[in-house]
């Protein structure tokens, strides 16, 4: 439960998250996200090689122009939580170019709804 460069969050700190502004990443693909995500949050489709492992493989996409400018703006990345690594992977990849506040919220939409928190 560990990013190296990032942070593990649990729902209610990404809650906190939330109502602070952060930018949620969803990581899943477009037929996903359309049915239902989190309210507000940017379709950043992560395509993996091989799912259901964390490690990112070489022809592993995401396409960081859909990220925000701002390399400092508060990041939190999901998907439809275990065993989906899409967020883990995609949270490294904003590490790996320079994003210096990312959050990886491995509970995902699941947890989020279960919650109660706002979905669209």
């Amino acid at each position: 439960m560990t990013i190296p460069g990032g942070t593990y969050v649990t729902t209610a700190q990404a809650k906190a998250q939330f109502d602070k502004g952060a930018v949620f990443i969803d990581s899943r693909v477009p037929a996903e996200y359309a049915e239902e995500h989190i309210k507000g949050a940017t379709s950043v489709v992560y395509r993996e090689k091989h799912s259901k492992v964390s490690t990112i493989d070489p022809e592993d996409k995401m396409d960081l122009a859909k990220l925000p400018a701002d390399k400092a703006k508060p990041l939190v990345f999901y998907c439809n939580g275990s065993p989906c690594w899409r967020a883990y992977k995609g949270a490294v990849m904003a590490i790996k170019a320079g994003y210096s506040k990312v959050n990886w919220y491995r509970d995902g939409l699941p947890a989020w709804k279960a919650a109660g928190h706002p979905v669209e």
